[in-house]
C-alpha cells in the first residue's frame, strides 16, 4: 500500500509540475509589444482547462502527502 502511494505521489508532482509549467504567464499582446500586460483578462478555453486541472492535481498532491503520512502509522 505504501509503494503505491509512493508512485502515486511521483506521478502526480510530475503532472502537477507539467501543468504548471505549461501556464503563459504575462504573454498577453500588451507584453508582447513591450507594454506592461496588466489588463484584466478572463481564462478561456486550454488556459482554463490547464488552471482548473493544476488546482485538481494541486489538491490530489497534497491528499496523497497525508495518506502517506497517516497510512503507516494507521497500519502498524
Amino acid at each position: 500500500m505504501e509503494k503505491i502511494l509512493g508512485i502515486a505521489q511521483i506521478v502526480v508532482s510530475v503532472i502537477l509540475v507539467t501543468t504548471i509549467l505549461l501556464q503563459a504567464r504575462g504573454s498577453g499582446l500588451g507584453a508582447a509589444f513591450g507594454g506592461e500586460g496588466a489588463v484584466y483578462r478572463t481564462k478561456r478555453g486550454i488556459e482554463k482547462t490547464l488552471f482548473i486541472l493544476t488546482i485538481i492535481f494541486g489538491v490530489l498532491f497534497f491528499a496523497l502527502g497525508l495518506a502517506n503520512v497517516l497510512v503507516p502509522t494507521l497500519i502498524k
